[in-house]
């Protein structure tokens, strides 16, 4: 590499993010359950919106996604001016972190938290952090205690990718409430919708506007199974909001996206029926699992964390190889787990008929 492009430091550090498998050479049928896509699909209305979207190419998108903003308004009974839209809640994550954090500050997480937290650090020059979890479970006095002048950001996600954990309500506001007024709190929510029936849990809107600096972000890519549009949003304090808008693209959010998002939105029986089949179904892997010996843990979301022990990336391999894909854990530090996300009936069947055939071998 020449000296004379020689990129910031911390940039050569990052590992870069790796999806979930989607296919492989030489077979033709697959069963993908690596990267938490909704098992039904999208909404018919979203797939209808955007098949008929007759927008004008040449166009610039509206760079405020008023619309969209109403509707997500509208919808979470929030106030659409704290609302900002990105691609995916991924970008969000990123603007956050360029906005408030860069060389000599810290950004702190959860050690199984989302690999992007410490990728968007690094990415700015400041040091990821994290602090260790109880029962794969985020850890409020472990984060305090890692809490230091150079904290600016702290990430949790609840529920919690990989692991599947969350914390109740009473923990975040004990969180934010012995956290140090220099401290963002941003509570990523990607898999509200999963969790929002569960004892004590909260998605964190409510905090935003009690406390005045936490962030909630959500997306539309479990739930709305809108993963290929990439599209997410955010609820902020009026500050912040003002602050990301400043620093995102003027078009982040492409104008297909917001009209799908929009009609997504609208179809509450589709996410009721999201909820149920994700519900009936995470239990039967759960069940069947257990039956096979594989312990996993209790899951918020539409997947499950299970531990193979030192054969999980042999049994891995053994499933990829029939077309089944199921995702690997070494770069959160779970190397002896796999994470399996919830699919439709006959995947998820088939599935456990393929891991008990590996498993009498």
């Amino acid at each position: 590499m020449s000296a004379l492009r020689k990129p910031k430091p911390g940039i050569m550090e990052i590992n870069p993010y790796i999806g979930g498998e989607a296919k492989i050479e030489g077979v033709t049928r697959f069963i993908r359950l690596a990267s938490n896509e909704n098992a039904l699909g999208c909404s018919p209305l979203a797939k209808a919106a955007y098949l008929n979207h007759a927008g004008e190419l040449h166009r610039y998108p509206d760079g405020s996604a008023a619309a969209l903003r109403e509707a997500i308004s509208t919808t979470y009974n929030l106030d659409k001016d704290k609302v900002v839209c990105g691609a995916g809640s991924d970008e969000l994550i990123s603007l956050l972190i360029r906005a408030y954090a860069g060389v000599g500050d810290e950004v702190l997480y959860s050690r199984h938290g989302f690999l992007m937290y410490a990728i968007g650090a690094k990415a700015v020059g400041a040091t990821p952090v994290y602090a260790e979890e109880t029962n794969l479970t985020a850890d409020v006095d472990a984060l305090l205690s890692k809490v230091t002048d150079k904290t600016k950001l702290l990430f949790l996600a609840n529920p919690n990718n990989p692991t599947g954990s969350y914390l109740p309500s009473s923990e975040i506001k004990r969180l934010r409430e012995n956290l140090p007024d220099h401290v963002l709190l941003v509570i990523d929510a990607a898999y509200a919708e999963f969790a929002e029936s569960l004892p004590a849990y909260e998605s964190g809107e409510k905090l935003v506007d009690t406390y005045g600096d936490v962030v909630m972000l959500r997306t539309f890519s479990k739930i709305y199974g809108l993963a290929g549009l990439r599209l997410g949003w955010g609820y902020f304090p009026t500050d912040v909001a003002d602050v990301i808008n400043r620093v995102r693209g003027p078009f982040n959010v492409n104008a297909v996206a917001q009209t799908v998002g929009i009609a997504a939105l609208s179809d509450n029986d589709f996410l009721q029926q999201s909820i149920a089949h994700n519900t009936q179904w995470r239990t039967w892997l759960t069940e069947e699992l257990q039956k096979l010996g594989i312990n996993t843990q209790p899951s918020a979301g539409n997947f499950l964390l299970a531990d193979f022990g030192t054969e999980a990336e042999n049994i891995r391999q053994q499933l990829r190889n029939q077309g089944i894909f199921i995702r690997q854990m070494g770069a959160y530090g779970l190397a002896e787990h796999l994470r399996i996300t919830v699919g439709l009936e006959d995947e998820n069947k088939e599935l456990c008929r393929a891991l008990g055939e590996i498993l009498k071998n």
